[in-house]
């Protein structure tokens, strides 16, 4: 029966992305634009120009990916790609380094590889742009979309028709909080108290960003940080997640969510969302027979060696390395986020494509 029931929702997905994959040949793209903050869930080659060890743009990196290796920390496309094809853009959104000319007006992506809400979170592995740059460079971006739109009245009716990404705070516990030979903040907070500051800081985020023109938001939760390749070789656990890390990561994921029903009642014009990455149990992924291993030879901070061989089976691997999902995961849970009818849990208070339809009002 269990096995019957994951092969009944894996040939939903084929459909599902088969339906909206023809929508979208057909017609335009259901928002004008997509903005992207983040780190290497959704990092398309921002961190390729900066001095760091948090570097994905090599072989066997993009193995699945049409032009091979990009700075995607994974086999092939990302949520947030696989989420820009569903809503109908033809195009990836590319990253703030490589973007020129009209481009921004579809979108921008600011994402960085082990960046955090917090400025200090991910540097013991080099440079990054953390949450706070990455909305600094999203200013720069709205300066031009102004000047390109003829002024501030045509921007502004312009960003308030997009979609705004937020998928971070991973890295705030990875490379900071369950790093204490280096970063303080675990004899400084107790994990409830940091994921209040943590939410404290990225709340302040929001409003700068809302006050630039955000007014359809997607808010991701963590992923059982504890369980991925990584987190389980450097605890010793012997195969099992790490518990307290999961914990942790919840607590954050919880308080997120309640953020996000602040922000709902407080503004009257804006509607933000929150995405359950652990909505479906990693146990009960349909298809993936191998959840505790990374696809790619895993280097001690958890990307592939270069040049290493992958697993050819790419598609029953949960983590394409030791920390980053297989493009098989991310369609999944693009697609269960895009359209949550299947996991009602996936969203709230309602799913991406729904988000992506509303009617915004143009008020500031």
């Amino acid at each position: 029966m269990a096995f019957e029931t994951k092969t009944c929702f894996a040939l939903f997905l084929v459909l599902l992305a088969a339906c909206y994959m023809q929508h979208c040949v057909n017609g335009q793209s259901l928002v004008p634009c997509i903005f992207i903050f983040g780190d290497s869930y959704s990092d398309s080659g921002n961190n390729n120009y900066l001095q760091t060890t948090a570097l994905a743009n090599y072989k066997p990196f993009g193995i699945d990916f049409p032009t091979g290796p990009t700075g995607r920390a994974t086999n092939g496309r990302n949520k947030i790609d696989i989420i820009g094809e569903l809503l109908g853009f033809q195009n990836f959104i590319p990253p703030f380094a490589n973007t020129t000319g009209y481009d921004i007006l579809k979108g921008v992506n600011y994402a960085s590889s082990s960046a955090g809400i917090r400025y200090e979170t991910g540097k013991k592995t080099g440079t990054n742009i953390a949450l706070g740059l990455q909305l600094q460079n999203h200013k720069i971006t709205v300066s031009k979309i102004v000047a390109k739109l003829g002024g501030l009245p045509q921007a502004r009716d312009h960003l308030t028709k997009c979609l705004y990404y937020v998928y971070i705070g991973s890295n705030d516990y990875a490379l900071n909080y369950f790093q204490p030979a280096y970063y303080s903040t675990s004899k400084d907070y107790n994990p409830e108290q940091y994921a209040q500051v943590l939410i404290n800081q990225l709340s302040v985020y929001l409003q700068d960003l809302h006050s630039d023109g955000a007014r359809k938001l997607v808010l991701v939760g963590l992923p059982k940080i504890g369980c991925a390749p990584l987190a389980i070789y450097n605890d010793g656990n012997h195969g099992s997640c790490v518990e307290e890390q999961n914990a942790a990561a919840l607590i954050f994921s919880q308080k997120l969510r309640f953020l996000v029903d602040e922000f709902n009642a407080l503004r009257l014009y804006t509607k933000t969302i929150f995405v359950n990455t652990n909505a479906i149990a990693i146990e009960n992924y349909p298809g993936f027979l191998v959840t505790d291993a990374s696809c790619c030879p895993m280097k001690p901070n958890g990307f592939c060696y270069p040049d290493s061989v992958p697993c050819t089976n790419r598609n029953e691997y949960v983590y394409f390395d030791g920390i980053h999902p297989s493009e098989a995961v991310n369609n999944l849970f693009a697609l269960a986020s895009y359209d949550s009818t299947n996991y009602p849990n996936m969203t709230h208070p309602i799913d991406i494509r729904q988000l992506a339809e509303l009617m915004i009002t143009n008020e500031y």
